[in-house]
């Protein structure tokens, strides 16, 4: 490929755009969220503009009217770019920087470059570049004055902006073989999971808006050694760990990436082998920022997300994390969720009945049995300790007693 221009880091100053289409709609609450993306991006933002219309325009997004009046605000503050709340097309793209004569960009860009820059696996760094270059594809021609502006500052990371006469041709080359190394990757977390089903593991997901608390627990409930920021995305690749319940019983705890609205569709596809995590287990852990004002709105683009990914028919438990943080007490509730626990996974507040939930969700699917087995089939008892749960275990004359929860399968061979 066109080797990447050299970047060097700007300051950037932005101002953050978005439409409002009806009245009672959460166009402000998306741009605050876009602020804190921005942030989270490493830029400044030194203002705001929110355009009510019955519809986005389909040439400039915000109007021609209030494009006039942007240019002139973008000129009084300084800024150096403007930040769209929405995914441009290439026509508001090129028709935007046209009219402005400034770097422009959209909601996609800032969360694929903050992706650039949160992935760390070889996977990760395979769906972020495979995502972006999927995006800029589609743009390529309302991208050339932007990639000849740029010098730095966000939307910038990852692949790198190539030089000004590359082809789609070259996109398409490369867009091939990162799918071919990621067939790679997904076959072989097809396999891990297959190893699971056949090891009889049961399986918990943890989901959840970004920034709810998802690494906070996993790292409460097993050490597993995330790393925590009060960030939006902190982390991206997937944990998975081993958690010790009561009577010997094990369950697997997988971390996922966050959820936001509005997520791009392109990371969607290409972070699907890592979002389909949700879609194998056999229980899902949906944890909630109990202290965010928004956090209805949040729970409902999680089950949104979830839907479109097609998981379905799971036991959920909502986690109303952050407990520590609330201003208020009012009750909490999940219509949709089978079960419901308040926690602070930061003090562990409430984890222990959580482990405690999770030991009965998996006895529903044992049979208690008593038994006598013959030291001569002594090593069935592997199997009990394994995949069921040992509650008592006395060695006699005539063999061995236990008393145990196991599974079907086990129970066929006691």
């Amino acid at each position: 490929m066109a080797e990447a221009f050299k970047i060097e880091e700007i300051e950037e100053k932005v101002i953050l755009v978005g439409v409002s289409e009806q009245d009672g709609d959460d166009a402000e609450d998306s741009v605050a969220e876009l602020a804190e993306l921005v942030k989270t991006a490493g830029a400044t933002v030194v203002g705001t503009m929110i355009q009510k219309r019955e519809l986005i325009h389909p040439g400039t997004y915000i109007g021609s009217g209030k494009v006039a009046e942007l240019k002139l605000l973008v000129e009084e503050l300084g800024a150096t770019g403007i930040v769209c709340d929405d995914e441009l097309s290439p026509a508001q793209l090129r028709n935007l920087e046209d009219m402005l004569d400034t770097k422009v960009m959209d909601r996609t860009l800032i969360i694929l470059d903050i992706f650039a820059a949160r992935a760390t696996t070889s996977e990760g760094k395979i769906q972020v570049e495979l995502a972006q270059l999927k995006y800029r594809l589609s743009r390529l021609t309302g991208l050339g004055r932007s990639m000849s502006r740029l010098g730095g500052g966000i939307g910038t990371r990852g692949p790198g902006e190539k030089k000004l006469e590359i082809d789609r041709r070259l996109i398409k080359d490369r867009i091939a073989q990162l799918n071919r190394e990621l067939k790679e990757v997904r076959q072989h977390r097809d396999i891990t999971r297959a190893q699971r089903e056949k090891n009889q593991m049961p399986v918990a997901a943890i989901v959840g808006y970004t920034n709810a608390g998802k690494s906070t627990l996993i790292n409460t409930l097993t050490n597993a050694g995330v790393l925590e920021e009060d960030k939006l995305f902190a982390t991206l690749d997937p944990t998975t760990r081993v958690l010790e319940l009561s009577g010997r019983q094990q369950i697997l705890v997988t971390d996922t990436i966050g959820f936001i609205r509005k997520l791009p569709h392109h990371l969607i596809e290409a972070f699907k082998s890592t979002l389909e995590e949700a879609k194998y287990a056999d229980y899902i852990l949906h944890v909630v920022d109990a202290s965010n004002p928004q956090h209805e709105k949040q729970m409902l683009i999680v089950y949104e997300t979830l839907a479109n990914l097609d998981v379905k028919d799971k036991t959920v438990i909502t986690l109303f994390n952050k407990q520590d943080a609330r201003m208020d007490s009012e009750p909490l509730h999940d219509f949709k969720a089978d079960h419901t626990l308040p926690i602070s996974a930061k003090n562990g507040t409430g984890l222990e009945e959580l482990k405690n939930l999770l030991s009965e969700l998996l006895r529903e699917n044992k049979v208690l049995v008593e038994r006598t087995v013959p030291y001569a089939n002594a090593g069935v008892i592997q199997l009990v300790r394994k995949s069921g749960e040992l509650l008592e275990e006395e060695y006699r004359e005539d063999g061995i007693y236990i008393r145990a929860y196991v599974p079907m399968e086990i129970y066929a061979k006691l």
